[in-house]
């Protein structure tokens, strides 16, 4: 029993299978990274002492 060679078809599967799973990496990433900045996100005017202040109190 020889070894056959790989059927085109299973290439072009391969390549589309490969672009899938990148796209689907590439977007938990980008929820990572959002989900990241949306906790570590800080409103400074709500400290206490009032870093920034919007209005000049007379």
């Amino acid at each position: 029993m020889s070894i056959r060679a790989e059927h085109e078809l299973h290439s072009r599967r391969r390549g589309r299978n490969l672009g899938i799973g990148l796209m689907l990496g590439a977007f938990v990433l980008l929820v990572m990274a959002l989900t990241f900045v949306k906790i570590t996100n800080i409103d400074f005017g709500d400290l206490p002492g009032g870093a920034i202040q919007t209005q000049e109190s007379n």
